[in-house]
Formats: structure tokens, sequence, C-alpha cells
């Protein structure tokens, strides 16, 4: 006798499965705020999902598109959403290894005849059955410059994700206004991008958050006064230029740290007394005020 074909799935079990639910639950550990970008990522996990089980119901139809463009400032996070994104690819078997390729122009384009295809192939060639991920894609274009080989790079990866999209996804990240005129200037890419997700700025709240959650990680702690001064520095650092959200943040800390060990050091060659385990911990408040922030110039 026949078995009779299936005629439902359980898209919990699928989920369950896959786990793709913990790769959210870790994206929302790992990154402060972004809900717009957490929501889309949910959204194309549950329409990938919905999509497996058609295949498995019989109900065929031609393998969705899913190159993607990430759009925002520096330090929203783009690329450890690019890293989650391909582990619930790979967890739902849209790629066969899950891994992230990370590369900017200079990794793909050349700068003499005959020399941008074998690197942007060779590139490719890693990232085959994962994620590529080029930062600042824009700079792929350079119409100004007629002896420039970013067009050559741009022709291939068109090829390549259309006759491989099985096997790659490809990700483009860089600010919103270049990326539009990006596409723009090359409708071959744009009609090939399926989704686009913008990353917002970071409040100052989740700045603070942000900090605080990275000094955790490195077993560091504020002190009373040194949380005052962290707010401040960051009200003013937002007010001043090319400030990169997370990045700059991580960046003052590191200064911060540098500050602290060189105040730790030269108070323990002045007493000659070691130094316990909560002045190591402790980042003070004359950590952070020492900042050239704080003299309205530059940090």
């Amino acid at each position: 006798m026949t078995a009779l074909a299936a005629t439902s799935v359980d898209l919990t079990a699928l989920l369950r499965e896959s786990d793709v639910t913990r790769v959210m639950d870790q994206l929302d550990t790992e990154l402060v705020g972004l809900a717009p970008v957490k929501r889309r990522i949910r959204e194309i996990a549950a329409y990938l999902l919905v999509t497996k089980a058609r295949k498995q119901l019989g109900l065929d139809a031609a393998p969705p598109s899913l190159h993607m463009c990430f759009t925002g400032n520096p330090g929203t996070g783009k690329t450890t959403v690019a890293q989650r994104m391909a582990d619930i690819l790979h967890r739902l078997g849209y790629v066969r290894k899950g891994h992230v390729v990370a590369v900017t122009r200079d990794d793909l384009v050349g700068q003499y005849i005959g020399h941008t295809a074998p690197k942007t192939k060779e590139v490719l060639k890693r990232a085959m059955g994962g994620v590529l991920f080029i930062d600042e894609a824009y700079y792929l274009y350079r119409p100004e410059n007629e002896r420039d080989y970013g067009q050559e790079s741009i022709e291939i990866l068109l090829q390549v994700m259309e006759n491989h999209r099985d096997d790659l996804v490809v990700i483009l990240a860089g600010y919103k206004d270049r990326m539009d005129t990006f596409f723009q200037s090359n409708p071959g890419m744009s009609s090939r991008i399926a989704h686009h997700i913008d990353f917002p700025d970071y409040s100052q709240d989740e700045l603070f958050q942000i900090a605080t959650m990275m000094l955790r990680e490195m077993n560091y702690r504020l002190s009373a006064d040194a949380e005052t001064v962290l707010r401040q520095y960051i009200d003013l650092r937002l007010q001043q230029p090319n400030f990169a959200n997370a990045r700059s943040v991580r960046n003052a800390l590191d200064r911060a740290r540098l500050r602290q060990a060189n105040r730790l050091f030269g108070r323990a060659q002045a007493s000659g007394q070691a130094v316990g385990v909560e002045a190591l911990s402790s980042i003070e408040a004359a950590d952070l005020s020492a900042s050239r922030v704080f003299q309205q110039s530059p940090s």
C-alpha cells in the first residue's frame, strides 16, 4: 500500500530542531537595542523556516533570494548581525558551512590589469557555502576613475550571486546614502538584493549599557563617580564628528584602561605596596575625565 503524502508540518518542531531560537537569544544578549534590526532578522528567519516547511510538503518554488544590504553608521553591530545571520542560514540548511568572510574593496580589487579577477574569485571561493560580508561596498564603484578595476569585481560578484545563490549569501554594508547612490549606479546589483536592513544609531542610555557590558566582559567595573563621568563623556562625544557608536565607546574604554594601569603603576612605585583585586578591577572617574573630549577637542 502506498503511504499517504504528508499534508502538514509542525513548524514548532522545525524551529526546535534548527535551534534558531538560541541564535536569536544570543543576538539579544550580544547587542543592546537595535529592536527594528532584530525584528527583521526574526521575520527573515520565520520566512526561511516556512519556505523549508513548504519544500517538505512538495510545495516547490524558486529558491529564495537571500542577498542583503545592511546600512547604518559604524559601530552599530552590522558585522555581529551578519555572523548571526550566517548561523541562522546554516541551521536552516540554506548554506553548507555558515561561516562569514568579511572583506573590503582592497580584498577584491586589484591595482593593475589582470589582478582583480583572481582576487575576487579567490575571495568568493573562500566564502562559498557561507556569507560574504562586503563592508563599505560602495567603494567598489568609482566612476570618476577611468582606470579603476572595481567594475570588473562587481561584474564577477553579480554573476556568482545569481548562479550560486543556493550556496552563497552576499551582504553589502555601508552608509545608507552612499549605498543608495551605489545601487542607483548599479541596477544589476540592486535587483539581486532582497533584504534591506537599516541599523539605527544607539541612544545615550544604550551606549552606556554597551560600555558597562564591555567592561563586565573584561572583568572591570565603574566606580559610582566614574559612571557619572562616563555618561558625561558619551553626551559630549555624541556631539562631535566621526562618532562611531559602540566602536567609539570601546576606544574610550581602552584609553581609560590605559590611564588606570598607569595610575596604579605610579601609585605602586611610590608606595611599594601590592595592588589588590578591587583596585585592579575598578575604573575611576579620573581615568575617564582625562579624555580630550572634556577639553572640547577631538577624542
